[in-house]
């Protein structure tokens, strides 16, 4: 049934839904920015070897359904007037679906994904510094558009669909809006393509060259438009509501918003089972440096016929480091408790012990794909505490890795960085980030809704609600501060032995050496 108000609603909002690896949370987005009510639930990620990650794409229609229905009702309980539809999702997870039934037709391979990793890289030495003048990132390790080719190729019914113009590819956030529509939208958006590696970022328009190199058929590519641009209105079989689909964005380009990366210079970094760092670096494209592994240019939004830049850097280990110490060997019965025992011991350049949160190798400052984790320096003498002080510090050190190799393909520094994600409610770890990087952070107030938020404010300008991105932003409770207590030289031996442990690590005679800025 269609949503009716009777009388004035006393407040507006845009139902925003970010849709994530291992779940699906929706809630409302009010006119204050704030989030109103929040629904999740999870989903099942399946590994069908060491390589495949795979998904079903209907348990994700279906969690989606769910959380978005939820808040809708919660909405309209409250007298709370949904005025438009926001979508956040995992970026470069694709899938194939047939679009006369809408069924899918096989499982959606996730962005994790590294199946055609080792094929990937005879490309590498051909394909390398054209996709990164072009694209802004190299070939990689995932290709959503050859796992497609080679569905095709494999599948009789896949192919069958594709002679009767009936077969679909996309996305997740290309899925999530035709289903939403009720089939009558398939598009996408440059937050989205960019991270499927098929998206040039100085055309707005799809790289065909390297798309059909990759033996993908063009005329299945969806249509391109801008993050908020409209994806038509809700059917409301779906959601019970007819609004617009008013803006649509992969979930790291959302938090950045939220977390204030509006202008060059303004990042965020979030600490989750790995962290992202990302800063914007305005209307003009930041390129890869060839000597600073890991960091990716991408669009950071397209607002309009305007495209805001960005540059990204990534770290697989972080809140997993957490996990593996307390959940899998059991030394610590939480991470609340080694942050607390971490807190015990002071800082101090060249103590032991050390570790290296290499748990699922390196890409940033080099590229080291293989590399495992160590920890070193152990003595009769370490505590748990020691030991605890050690993880932090090689998680912050890693991190700070990020955001050094972002400021000098920047050649900026950071004139603004947020923090967020579970594991930022740490302070130990954010007093040794703060320390380590030279630069106040500021935790964010309400960060687990960051790429929820994000998106609903994009969405949220596009419909006149809002009159800009900073006006909103910018009303947002101010969070916590944490100023660096580590003198300017104490930072730099402390650095500068990391980089020598990474080196001897990596079996590397050096590292590439950070800019001082």
């Amino acid at each position: 049934m269609t949503q009716t108000f009777t009388g004035a609603a006393s407040r507006r909002g845009v139902l925003a839904i970010d849709e994530g690896t291992t779940g699906t949370r929706a809630g409302v987005v009010l006119d204050s920015g704030a989030a109103h009510q929040v629904f999740y639930r999870s989903i099942a990620v399946s590994h069908p070897d060491d390589l495949a990650v795979e998904q079903d794409p209907a348990e994700i229609w279906t969690a989606t359904l769910d959380v978005a229905r939820r808040a809708v009702a919660g909405a309209r309980e409250d007298g709370i007037e949904i005025t438009a539809v926001a979508l956040s999702t995992q970026r470069a997870t694709a899938m194939l679906w047939d679009g006369a039934t809408g069924e899918p037709l096989l499982p959606a391979v996730v962005w994790q994904d590294r199946r055609y990793a080792h094929e990937l890289t005879g490309y590498e030495a051909e394909w390398d510094a054209r996709l990164l003048a072009r694209q802004g990132r190299p070939v990689g390790a995932r290709a959503p558009f050859l796992w497609a080719a080679r569905q095709i190729a494999a599948h009789p019914e896949v192919a069958a669909a594709h002679r009767a113009g009936r077969l679909r590819f996309g996305t997740v956030d290309t899925w999530l809006i035709w289903r939403l529509t009720g089939g009558a939208v398939h598009a996408t958006t440059p937050t989205n393509a960019a991270s499927s590696g098929g998206y040039l970022l100085g055309a707005h328009a799809w790289d065909e060259e390297w798309i059909g190199h990759l033996g993908f058929p063009l005329d299945l590519l969806p249509e391109l438009r801008s993050d908020d641009a409209g994806f038509g209105t809700t059917d409301p079989a779906a959601l019970g509501i007819a609004v617009p689909v008013a803006a649509s964005m992969g979930d790291q380009h959302a938090a950045l918003i939220a977390l204030g990366g509006l202008e060059a210079g303004q990042g965020m970094c979030v600490y989750g089972t790995g962290a992202f760092v990302d800063a914007a670096t305005g209307t003009e494209p930041a390129l890869p440096r060839p000597d600073i592994s890991g960091v990716l240019a991408q669009p950071g939004r397209r607002q309009g016929d305007t495209s805001h830049f960005s540059l990204e850097a990534y770290t697989s280990t972080a809140g997993s480091a957490l996990r593996w110490l307390c959940d899998d060997l059991g030394l610590f019965a939480s991470p609340k408790e080694l942050g607390e025992e971490a807190g015990r011991v002071p800082s101090r350049p060249g103590r032991t012990p050390r570790f290296v949160p290499a748990l699922a190798g390196v890409r940033t400052p080099v590229w080291h794909p293989e590399a495992t984790a160590a920890l070193t320096g152990l003595t009769l003498a370490t505590t748990r505490a020691d030991l605890a002080r050690a993880v932090l510090e090689g998680i912050a050190h890693s991190v700070c890795d990020l955001i050094d190799g972002v400021a000098d393909t920047m050649g900026a520094p950071f004139t603004r960085l947020r923090v967020g994600g579970g594991v930022s409610g740490s302070d130990p770890l954010m007093q040794i980030q703060a320390d380590l990087t030279g630069l106040p952070l500021e935790r964010a107030a309400d960060s687990a809704t960051a790429s929820l938020r994000g998106t609903a404010y994009l969405a949220g300008v596009a419909q006149g609600l809002w009159s800009s991105l900073d006006e909103i932003v910018e009303a947002q409770p101010q969070g916590r501060i944490f100023t660096p207590a580590l003198d300017p030289a104490a930072r730099d031996r402390s650095r500068a032995d990391w980089y020598e442990l990474l080196a001897a690590h990596l079996h590397e005679s050096a590292l590439p050496p950070h800019t001082p800025h």
